[in-house]
């Protein structure tokens, strides 16, 4: 088996030299670098993780916690934080964690005492969880969060959510929608809750009177999005779109109007948000707001390796596809 003694020989470096590549150390020249990650790939060596861990005094680990309803939303952060923590030599343990209640708090600690990570990246709604956020602190754990809206000793990358409202709210009334019925996002959801604020910033900018009975409350899932979209055109004057915060959400109301003989976009255009794989396998395919949501998980983790740095601008855009056309003479 090939070892560490094996790579120094080869790259003619001392054993010490490797295990700073190894370990993604910032001094190492370019050229030395290269020379070992050469000798690295030659020998086909596998660092011992054990090894690593012990000289470092890190785990190597990044805990992924979460409680988020949308599978897709969780999913491509996952996928996103995997491959980047792969790239540095990290490995992503992922916990679901409940929201409120004492519980949380000892998954966090059972993790913490088990696994020890080096750090820790949390989603909506935990981005928001203050007493799990001072937890967090009070543990001497690095923090990185996507979404964030509340004070935190953490890293922080913010998302355009209300931006991105306004933006559905021009496409649809662009559309000649005036009639707009919103499934809006849990409470506990704050960052999403922005959508909804910058698509009444929409609806002020065009004029349209804003009737609040078109604002249902949802639970970011698929059966919540049914139930809201009932509610909604059982109305006495039905909105002619919906748009719903989430994809899942937004999913089930394509699943009603298809039970009730809506035709879509012909009786009813429908819009969702983040652009998960479902909105394009669905029929017709989902007009929806595309999160970067795979580069956003490698950002994190970014901040959570080499330190934080100043938060990138990530772009949402608006994906139309076969749910949204112009409204019913």
């Amino acid at each position: 088996m090939t070892s560490i003694h094996d790579v120094a020989a080869l790259a003619q470096v001392s054993i010490k030299t490797v295990s700073r590549v190894v370990n993604k150390a910032p001094n190492v020249s370019a050229p030395l670098r290269e020379r070992v990650e050469t000798a690295i790939q030659t020998l086909g060596y596998r660092p011992n993780q054990s090894a690593r861990r012990l000289a470092g005094g890190r785990s190597f680990m990044i805990a992924y916690l979460y409680n988020n309803p949308a599978p897709g939303y969780t999913s491509a952060i996952q996928a996103g934080a995997a491959e980047r923590c792969r790239d540095l030599g990290y490995h992503l343990v992922v916990e679901p964690i409940s929201p409120g209640g004492e519980e949380r708090f000892d998954v966090l600690d059972r993790l913490v005492a088990a696994l020890r990570p080096d750090g820790v990246l949390l989603v909506p709604p935990l981005s928001d969880d203050e007493p799990l956020l001072a937890r967090l602190a009070q543990l001497g754990l690095p923090c990185a969060r996507i979404a964030g809206s509340v004070a935190a000793v953490s890293y922080n990358l913010p998302t355009p959510e209300r931006a991105a409202g306004r933006m559905v709210a021009d496409h649809l009334i662009a559309h000649g929608h005036r009639r707009i019925g919103v499934i809006t996002p849990p409470l506990s959801h704050r960052a999403a809750l922005r959508r909804v604020e910058g698509f009444r910033d929409g609806l002020h900018i065009a004029e349209v009177p804003v009737d609040e009975a078109l604002f249902v409350r949802g639970a970011f899932d698929f059966t919540s999005g049914i139930a809201a979209a009932e509610a909604l055109l059982a109305l006495p004057n039905p909105p002619s779109a919906i748009f719903a915060t989430n994809d899942d959400m937004a999913l089930g109301v394509l699943t009603l109007a298809h039970r009730t003989g809506l035709r879509v976009p012909e009786d009813l255009s429908v819009v969702g948000f983040d652009d998960t794989r479902a909105s394009l396998t669905s029929w017709p395919p989902l007009t929806t707001v595309r999160q970067p949501l795979a580069d956003m998980g490698r950002s994190v983790v970014d901040a959570l390796v080499n330190g934080p740095v100043e938060a990138p601008e990530f772009l949402f855009t608006l994906v139309e596809r076969g749910s949204c056309g112009p409204a019913p003479t």
